[in-house]
């Protein structure tokens, strides 16, 4: 579905990212592990169409999209779901869900996208008129994922999707992605915890200073022992 070579990506004349390589099978959840300020959320902004100044390739089912912005990636089929939520505070649940809906194709099926997040976040439409702002955090969070499900995803990217939630939640969401990935929603997923990342995982990729440093399946990772040293403190 997914290959990313030799990506490149800039910040004015500040390089970082340095010749990514990686490639995401329909399908699969594919983790992205490292320190902050690695590279993660440029590596998932660069696919979203966010990021102005990148070389490389970055293909989408057979497609070059390196040079598209991010209205036209969604349009593809890509949602981004950022980290920290970037929700609407002041709107509602609803109206939240709606904004996700906008392309040209999921506007067209907004009803029957609509009962599937609630089916898969019932509390979501118990809270549809109340305003964002005052759902808990992880409300929050399963508000980000629903209205990037909205839009009808082929591929969706999670950034840090259990940060600021509390302990007893996070479970639960990594639950809900468990259960988007099995309706047939191919899963990039950015995650500081780094257990919960390798446990839902098919496949994962370290990134350190802007570059691949390591790669394999969850179980070769999670095996691995700089991962259980760096990353697991075991």
């Amino acid at each position: 579905m997914l290959d990313i070579i030799d990506l490149q990506a800039f910040y004015g004349d500040i390089q970082a990212l340095w010749n990514i390589s990686f490639h995401v099978e329909e399908g699969e959840i594919v983790s992205l592990i490292g320190a902050n300020g690695a590279g993660k959320t440029t590596t998932l902004k660069c696919i979203a169409g966010l990021i102005d100044k990148k070389l490389g390739r970055i293909e989408f089912q057979g497609e070059n999209i390196i040079t598209l912005g991010g209205h036209l990636s969604s349009e593809m089929g890509i949602a981004y779901v950022p980290e920290g939520r970037q929700l609407f505070p002041q709107m509602t649940v609803y109206e939240n869900l709606v904004l996700g809906s906008y392309n040209s194709r999921a506007k067209k099926e907004r009803k029957e996208m609509l009962e599937q997040v609630y089916h898969l976040f019932p509390r979501l439409k118990e809270r549809s008129k109340q305003h964002a702002g005052t759902l808990s955090g992880g409300e929050q969070q399963m508000l980000a994922i629903a209205r990037g499900l909205m839009s009808k995803p082929s591929l969706l990217m999670l950034d840090e999707p259990s940060l600021g939630i509390a302990p007893i939640l996070v479970q639960e969401i990594f639950n809900r992605i468990r259960e988007i990935n099995r309706q047939g929603v191919t899963v990039i997923l950015v995650e500081q915890h780094v257990h919960f990342a390798l446990e839902l995982a098919d496949r994962a990729y370290v990134i350190e200073n802007g570059r691949v440093t390591l790669s394999g399946s969850a179980e070769e990772l999670e095996s691995n022992s700089y991962i259980r040293e760096a990353y697991l403190g075991l």
